[in-house]
């Protein structure tokens, strides 16, 4: 294992610890020993992390700087899954500012990619955010759709998602609208 792979490690640990600003700096100095060795899709991993790192610190702009940079990379090498989940990732930045258009956006260039790529996951994760938005930007029908069909790409719902899922298709039995 590289020394660029154990300081990424690290720093994810720190990272779903809280530990963000101790997580930078590990995720900064792997950023610098995968550059140093070529390997810019590394890099670019470690930037959409640093990016993370800003958005939990409330900093979106640095945030969406290092998520650009990611993104470029992983078009540029056509990774298109990556690419689409960097977009997902600015499009939790974008709402943090309260650009819901940029998020939505991201969102949806990010569900597209993974419907085209069979990651039905993520394609299910995406768009209960893109349905998250909706509703919180008063546009309840369209998110409640949007959250639908995300469930229903979803193989293990959380006991609230089975809830939601069950009102759903109760809501389509009684105005005869939608699956059951």
């Amino acid at each position: 294992m590289s020394s660029a792979k154990q300081l990424q490690d690290q720093g994810v640990k720190l990272f779903q610890q809280k530990e963000y600003e101790a997580a930078l700096k590990l995720f900064r100095q792997a950023q610098e020993i995968y550059t140093a060795e070529n390997q810019a899709d590394l890099a670019a991993e470690m930037g959409v992390n640093i990016g993370l790192v800003h958005h939990a610190l409330g900093e979106y702009q640095p945030a969406l700087d290092e998520m650009q940079g990611a993104l470029r990379v992983f078009q540029e090498q056509s990774d298109a899954k990556r690419a689409a989940m960097v977009l997902g990732n600015m499009g939790k930045v974008y709402k943090a500012l309260g650009d819901k258009e940029q998020a939505y956006t991201c969102y949806r260039q990010a569900a597209d990619v993974f419907q085209e790529l069979g990651e039905k996951q993520m394609y299910a994760d995406t768009l209960m955010a893109m349905g998250d938005l909706q509703v919180r930007d008063g546009k309840i029908m369209q998110g409640a759709a949007t959250y639908e069909v995300g469930l229903e790409q979803m193989d293990n719902l959380t006991p609230s998602q089975r809830v939601l899922k069950g009102l759903i298709g109760l809501r389509n039995r009684l105005t005869g609208g939608g699956k059951s």
